[in-house]
């Protein structure tokens, strides 16, 4: 008798806030609630989602394969084999969606590779409710996940941006860690033209989110402190302006 494979689910998790219902679906937890097999970016991360979604989930009958940068190509075939086994496998991130500026995606391309059905599931995405927020154009973008540590690499790359966003219209975003974002906020000041176009989007999804599109120039006016906040930077052309 030939074993059936498994399926795998992309479970979205909050971006940090405490709220649950509002910023996931039914269908999100119907489905986290019936998994044993989850590969994760944080164990603590994934456990406190899976009893934040139900509340008499069994952790302990849960198995949890750590799945982040460190992770080795044998770790992968690992947790590989248990979906070829026929488990069904849900990979959660510590914040946001799987796959996007997260670990997932060398899983799923080898669930791919093997035939292994991928469910993406709805939930919220930084990157993609910053654009929404911005007023930047949506149809050309480019995402570009953390930007150089070293400060010269840094403004090179924020540099060309400005100048593809002059030439082409396109949209740029970008984040980086709470602790480097005042350092960034600081380079983006120093370095892009007075009438370029930034929006800075902060907690999003939190109470205290905030998102705000203003000229480099107004920004020196009015910036605030981002140290310990999730923030997605974005360099674009404001519509109509």
């Amino acid at each position: 008798m030939s074993h059936k494979r498994g399926q795998v689910y992309l479970i979205p998790n909050t971006l940090g806030g405490e709220s649950i219902h509002d910023i996931l679906p039914p269908q999100v937890a119907e489905i986290a609630s019936e998994l044993r097999f989850f590969a994760v970016e944080e164990v603590k991360s994934a456990r406190r989602l899976l009893r934040k979604l139900d509340r008499t989930f069994p952790i302990d009958d849960a198995v949890f394969f750590l799945l982040n940068k460190r992770t080795s190509k044998d770790d992968l075939m690992s947790i590989l084999l248990e979906v070829l086994k026929g488990n069904d496998l849900g990979i959660i991130s510590e914040a946001g969606c799987p796959g996007v500026a997260d670990p997932g995606a060398e899983l799923v391309a080898l669930c791919h590779a093997q035939g292994i059905q991928v469910y993406p599931m709805v939930g919220p995405s930084s990157f993609l409710l910053a654009l929404m927020a911005s007023g930047f154009s949506g149809q050309s973008f480019r995402f570009h996940g953390y930007l150089p540590k070293e400060r010269k690499e840094r403004v090179r790359a924020i540099k060309d941006m400005e100048a593809e966003t002059r030439r082409f219209g396109l949209t740029h975003l970008f984040m980086d860690t709470p602790f480097r974002n005042m350092n960034v906020l600081e380079d983006l000041l120093n370095e892009l033209a007075d009438n370029t176009q930034l929006c800075i989007a902060s907690n999003l999804t939190l109470p205290q989110q905030k998102t705000q599109t203003m000229s480099v120039a107004d920004w020196r006016e009015n910036a605030w402190d981002l140290s310990k906040s999730p923030v997605v930077f974005l360099i674009g052309n404001s519509h109509g302006l």
